[in-house]
């Protein structure tokens, strides 16, 4: 139904947003992003699954195992086993737990190189929002795929702020005026606006300070929704081209709506 909804606007002519261009820097930013999560959640599997076999090995191998120090040194150490002929229950068990261990490096070498990709390609894009605190690699990649390589189609910042699904949604009944906090909107980038918000108010001094204002305040059931808007208020004056200071309605989506939703 929401496929034939879209259909109609367009054909009549109501729809008149502008599509992604899919041929600019968010578009490899995507691609990478994309290979990555998936080698992430291959290795998470294939980890578990060694742990599994580790725990149901025969005890003279699992007793050896537990000598070895470091989940890093874990894998490579099972790595370099020779099982030889599998024609026993030990032997069948050092095969299978190598080719995890080889796997899980495989798909780790596989990561650092996504990630040293998108680190590159975050850095040309937006520079001065990878120098801001708690803003990491992942979480601006997440923006900019949200975005896309023309942030002019997104018009202003309450559209900006209901597409990353952080803007408060009306829930009025009679006398009762007050609103709710959106569940819709692209769920990545509110992830990593949430992200931010928690990294600042462990360790960002102005984060702390503000949060216990709020607490102060009498506010403290909601100071997390709140700081998902404030959190980055004092990196908006670092936006200098186009793209960056697109990125003001970020800041500016964390800030605002929340404070509004605390207040009713």
């Amino acid at each position: 139904m929401d496929a034939e909804g879209a259909a109609r606007s367009v054909l009549s002519g109501q729809a008149t947003a502008r599509p992604k261009t899919q041929t600019g820097s968010s578009e490899m930013i995507r691609h990478l992003k994309i290979a990555r999560d998936t080698a992430v959640k291959s290795r998470s599997q294939a980890m578990v699954t060694l742990k599994t076999l580790i725990i149901n090995a025969p005890a003279d191998l699992r007793d050896a195992l537990d000598q070895v120090r470091g989940k890093v040194a874990l894998i490579r150490h099972i790595a370099a086993f020779r099982p030889g002929d599998i024609s026993t229950p030990l032997a069948s068990a050092k095969a299978a737990m190598r080719a995890l261990a080889r796997r899980w490096l495989w798909l780790h070498e596989e990561i650092t190189a996504h990630d040293r990709e998108l680190e590159r390609l975050v850095t040309e894009r937006a520079p001065d929002l990878m120098a801001s605190h708690g803003i990491a690699t992942l979480t601006i990649a997440e923006m900019l795929i949200l975005v896309g390589d023309d942030p002019t189609r997104i018009r202003s910042e309450a559209a900006f702020a209901k597409l990353c699904g952080v803007c408060p949604i009306p829930a009025s009944s009679g006398k009762t005026h007050r609103f709710r906090l959106n569940r819709g909107g692209n769920r990545q980038a509110n992830a990593a606006l949430y992200r931010v918000a928690i990294v600042r108010m462990r360790n960002h001094e102005p984060t702390l300070a503000y949060v216990k204002k709020r607490i102060k305040d009498g506010k403290w059931t909601c100071f997390v929704k709140v700081e998902r808007r404030f959190v980055l208020n004092r990196d908006s004056t670092v936006c200098l081209n186009r793209f960056e200071r697109f990125f003001k309605w970020i800041f500016a989506a964390i800030i605002l709506l929340p404070l509004l939703v605390s207040e009713r």
